[in-house]
């Protein structure tokens, strides 16, 4: 039940990560509310097909599709009302990335696949939602900036994974893992975090 709740505000919040990522573009109450919609539940679409799921999660289940409609509404309704919308913008997609981390992980097990699979299934799910996020509203992915983005949610889901491995029955792994990767996200946005030079590539001047 636990999981469950925690996926459902995961859902919310990319789904408001959706609304502010629109930014100042003028667009209609549907458009919004489609691109909230399609920011919370593309993640783990793209997750289900590809560990051929049946039914797909929000299809059967259409709470989460309910869940994403209504936080885009009322993030279209009061976002008028958020000075620094960006600041709202990485932290909640932060969030929403590191917690579809971990529930991706772990219903990957669930569905027997390995650890490495479990830990690329779980990545994978947390930043689709945001890369098409960034894709439709014409800026570019988080993921392709310097600071760390990708990388903590990666070390979560490592975690979590490990931690299975260790103690399969510990009840809190899936918080260990979740804690560890927003941790590390939220101190690369507090602190400006980037990669080391020699891990950056310079390509051709």
């Amino acid at each position: 039940m636990a999981i469950y709740l925690i996926g459902m505000v995961g859902i919310a919040a990319f789904s408001i990560t959706g609304v502010v990522g629109a930014g100042k573009k003028d667009m209609d109450l549907f458009s919004i509310i489609l691109l909230g919609v399609v920011t919370a539940l593309g993640g783990g679409t793209i997750r289900d097909i590809l560990m051929d799921a049946n039914p797909i999660f929000w299809i059967g289940d259409e709470t989460y599709l309910w869940v994403s409609v209504v936080a885009a509404i009322m993030a279209f309704f009061c976002i008028r009302f958020v000075k620094n919308t960006y600041t709202l913008l990485i932290y909640a997609d932060s969030f929403g990335m590191c917690l579809f981390t971990i529930t991706a992980a772990e219903k990957a097990l669930s569905m027997g696949f390995s650890y490495p699979v479990a830990v690329l299934m779980g990545l994978t799910t947390g930043i689709a939602g945001g890369m098409i996020r960034d894709i439709l509203t014409g800026k570019m992915p988080l993921l392709l900036g310097r600071e760390f983005y990708a990388t903590p949610a990666l070390l979560g889901a490592t975690l979590f994974c490990a931690l299975l491995h260790v103690a399969p029955d510990h009840p809190f792994n899936r918080y260990y893992g979740l804690t560890l990767a927003f941790g590390l996200r939220c101190a690369s946005i507090h602190w400006g975090l980037y990669y080391p030079r020699f891990l950056l590539y310079k390509g051709n001047a």
